[in-house]
């Protein structure tokens, strides 16, 4: 694709602004709707704590159902989102930056003592409007935060399936195409069953919402991590079956620590003396989690979300192997390095325990 191309293909369009517009709009009546577990948030400054209701994972089943039946019955076609990559890109860019500047201004007419709601401006336009002004805003009784984080890792599985229905209507569905799907569907779908682990997280109790947050979730996540299928679909690529089966452990010991390191945290952030590998947790500072994965490295999430990322780009070749190695050792040193460094005082311990 040339340069003219290419910006003629990032022109928004009505229909990408329908598609986006209806996608929002089901999870927000669905969301509402459809039954689920009610968790309890972490308590806020003012003793206050919010309640998010985890029925993502039958949102997200329910929705590719809706759309499977509509594919079949023609009234939607199953590459639409494939066949718009670009303009849904630069829609959804500029639906994040409208619903900044919205929660910005809103926020700044805030006149809510809450945590939840308090506005909390520097004077700095700038600033405020890219982390934001406001911790959970809402807009018709809808948390904004959590609804962003999970339309992020729907659109991210709705471009997946797209862009593998695309390339089963081309005839080049490839096995290397097939394992990212797979891995990536797996990853996806273990979110959701595990959907009340978001709510002990940095970015839903601390991060206010400002267009960092938004631009991350709606952009970032559903559009960059879906970049090997894009890939996939215009360049082919023969796995041998040695190498098929030699990247699922790379996968599975992946999501093995990243799913276990997680789950070690929210477990410890809802019950500080809960065991953790059947020993009392050990603890710094009284905050700092030291059992565990997270008594081996500082972020072994991190550890565990690498080799994940790793397992969904080796099916597009080896070749992209060795700049990731790269890049994930230089990732590796700096935490073992920081963590070194931070463990040697008590200023470090501290800023460590509210890091986590």
């Amino acid at each position: 694709m040339d340069l003219s191309s290419f910006l003629q293909a990032l022109i928004p369009s009505w229909n990408s602004a329908y598609l986006l517009l209806g996608f929002f709009a089901y999870l927000a009546i669905a969301g509402s709707i459809v039954l689920g577990k009610l968790v309890p948030g972490v308590v806020l400054a003012d003793g206050t704590r919010l309640h998010y209701r985890c029925n993502g994972l039958v949102l997200l089943l329910l929705l590719v159902a809706l759309l499977g039946i509509s594919a079949k019955m023609d009234f939607v076609s199953p590459t639409a989102i494939s066949e718009r990559g670009f303009e849904l890109l630069s829609t959804t860019f500029i639906f994040s930056f409208l619903v900044t500047l919205a929660l910005y201004f809103a926020g700044c007419k805030s006149h809510s003592k809450s945590s939840s709601l308090k506005p909390h401006t520097t004077g700095n336009l700038i600033h405020d409007w890219w982390f934001g002004i406001q911790l959970n805003p809402h807009f018709m009784g809808i948390d904004l935060k959590f609804l962003f984080v999970r339309a992020g890792m729907m659109g991210w599985l709705l471009i997946n399936l797209s862009v593998l229905a695309k390339s089963i209507q081309d005839g080049t569905l490839s096995k290397s195409m097939i394992l990212f799907q797979i891995f990536c569907a797996l990853y996806i779908l273990d979110y959701f069953v595990h959907e009340e682990y978001m709510t002990s997280t940095w970015d839903i109790i601390a991060e206010r919402l400002g267009f960092m947050l938004v631009f991350g979730d709606l952009v970032w996540i559903p559009f960059t991590f879906s970049i090997q299928g894009w890939w996939l679909l215009a360049n082919e690529v023969k796995l041998t079956t040695t190498t098929i089966i030699a990247n699922c452990p790379v996968f599975l010991i992946g999501y093995m620590v990243f799913r276990g390191a997680n789950k070690q945290k929210h477990v410890f952030k809802k019950n500080p003396k809960a065991p953790i590998w059947g020993k009392p947790p050990k603890v710094i500072g009284g905050k700092l989690l030291a059992s565990g994965y997270w008594g081996i490295a500082r972020h072994c999430n991190y550890l565990g979300d690498l080799l994940l990322a790793l397992s969904f780009s080796l099916p597009c070749g080896i070749s992209i192997f060795y700049s990731f190695l790269q890049f994930t050792s230089s990732i590796l040193l700096s935490n073992i390095s920081s963590y070194s460094v931070d463990m040697e005082g008590e200023k470090g311990r501290i800023s460590l325990c509210e890091e986590v």
